[in-house]
């Protein structure tokens, strides 16, 4: 059988590669694109997505039950676990549905099928109906991730599950313990507990969202706390002991274990690359921590061979595969790229209330040796917070004293997850505490926010 011939080949569609796929596309390649699951890869069936359509049925049921504090009224409010599921499978579908569109649209081959390396410039895909050879000059592994599982706790899908059980739920569950508390962990832990259960989140680090700046974390944690959840830092899940309907988790803590009972379980415990079965090692490809080594062209050092998105390393966020993939797809066409800068890169957690972030934190700032100028603002001093019925939160600022650079933006409240991105443009402007000081907000807005904590940075502030 004679091996198909392409310019450009992508391992993978998520949103690095379908993303790679349209772009290489644009500038006039032959593409495929090969995917063994769903067009969309994680991202839109079993990550982003659909978490964030179960996010906004607990945010609204949440609204509901503080209908009184907006001088409504809802009576004998309550949900239905299986239609709000459902609602987020439809959601997904849909936009699977619109990639596929999109890959058509600019004439991507899609093959179903499993991939391999065969040699360099060349792929072997496994489909429904053989073994299918293809070639070409550029290849793009985009295979993503998936969820780590630490030894005694792995999944079962009944009393312990990963994020994708958690998605699909087979009982509401009573009493939940969340290992991990990271986005993904916290996400859960928010959407389970504002639907009535008994949340439990254990933290190995000091602080939940431990990559936060320390403040936001500080504050975010006193929100769920004030919302039922039990937070339990420096602790470490050693074992889980498991029997029918319930698990006995045995927490340490100082040293010391203690036992505590649940009926469900979710471990969201980071994540590990989707390398093997690709061939890398044969074609001597570093794979580092399950991590394909890449340059700041996410080339892999096989010539033509690119790595993107999450088998690419940190940060593990689908908005920096897909600027990858355009990256890569540019560079492949022989354009003028540029690299993808990490510290440029938002990082959103869609809790209640929400936290986001882009660039150094205050500690890490200081750590890199910058004398810095810090500013901050709080929720209940806009006008628009307030009148949300959303006055608790806080925007953070850190700017370089001696340059005016602006060096990080941090917060936590309600659409900080829109609002970062203010911030995200104006690094990516090179922008100065002076730019942002002379920009005009508009009122009334959450926005407003942004200009106040650059205000008070530099003593400057309105309203506080």
């Amino acid at each position: 059988m004679s091996a198909k011939s392409f310019d450009f080949i992508v391992i993978g569609a998520g949103p690095g590669g379908y993303v790679a796929a349209i772009r290489a596309a644009q500038l006039g390649l032959k593409v495929a694109v090969v995917e063994r699951e769903h067009l969309g890869g994680i991202c839109l069936n079993w990550g982003c997505i659909p978490t964030k359509a179960l996010l906004r049925s607990s945010e609204i049921f949440h609204f509901m039950e503080r209908a009184k504090d907006y001088g409504l009224s809802a009576e004998k409010i309550g949900f239905d676990l299986d239609a709000v599921v459902n609602r987020s499978r439809g959601v997904a579908k849909q936009m699977e549905g619109g990639v596929k569109h999109l890959l058509k649209k600019n004439k991507v081959e899609v093959i179903m099928g499993t991939a391999s390396l065969a040699a360099k410039g060349k792929v072997a895909v496994k489909t429904d109906k053989g073994t299918e050879e293809l070639t070409a000059k550029t290849i793009v592994l985009a295979t993503g991730a998936r969820a780590r599982e630490l030894p005694g706790l792995e999944a079962d899908g009944d009393l312990v599950w990963t994020y994708r059980h958690a998605l699909k739920p087979v009982r509401m569950p009573k009493k939940l313990l969340v290992i991990g508390s990271g986005a993904i962990g916290i996400e859960f832990a928010n959407f389970y507990n504002t639907l009535g259960a008994d949340t439990t989140v254990v933290e190995v680090m000091d602080r939940v969202l431990p990559v936060e700046d320390a403040e936001i974390s500080a504050f975010a944690k006193k929100q769920f706390e004030k919302q039922g959840m039990k937070i339990l830092e420096k602790t470490m899940v050693k074992k889980l002991d498991r029997a029918k309907g319930k698990v006995t988790a045995h927490l340490e803590h100082d040293g010391k274990v203690t036992t505590a009972e649940f009926d469900t379980v979710i471990s969201a415990v980071g994540i590990v690359g989707n390398v093997e079965g690709l061939g890398l090692e044969e074609l001597g490809v570093t794979v580092d921590r399950t991590h394909v080594v890449v340059d700041e062209f996410c080339r892999t050092g096989i010539e033509g061979l690119y790595a993107i998105g999450d088998i690419a390393g940190a940060p593990w966020l689908a908005h920096k595969a897909s600027h990858e993939g355009v990256m890569v797809a540019e560079h492949a066409a022989g354009l003028h790229a540029h690299p993808i800068k990490p510290g440029s890169i938002a990082g959103c957690t869609y809790c209640h209330p929400q936290v986001a972030s882009v660039g150094m934190t205050e500690a890490k700032a200081k750590e890199a040796g910058y004398k810095v100028k810090v500013g901050k603002f709080p929720f209940i001093g806009n006008g628009k917070a307030v009148a949300l019925g959303e006055p608790e939160g806080l925007v953070k600022t850190v700017f370089d004293a001696e340059t005016g650079e602006l060096l990080g933006a941090h917060m936590v409240g309600a659409e900080v997850t829109e609002l970062i991105q203010g911030y995200v443009v104006g690094r990516q402007l090179e922008t100065t505490e002076e730019d942002l000081m002379n920009t005009v907000f508009p009122h009334p807005t959450l926005s407003e926010m942004l200009h106040e904590s650059v205000l008070n940075a530099y003593g400057r502030a309105i309203h506080i």
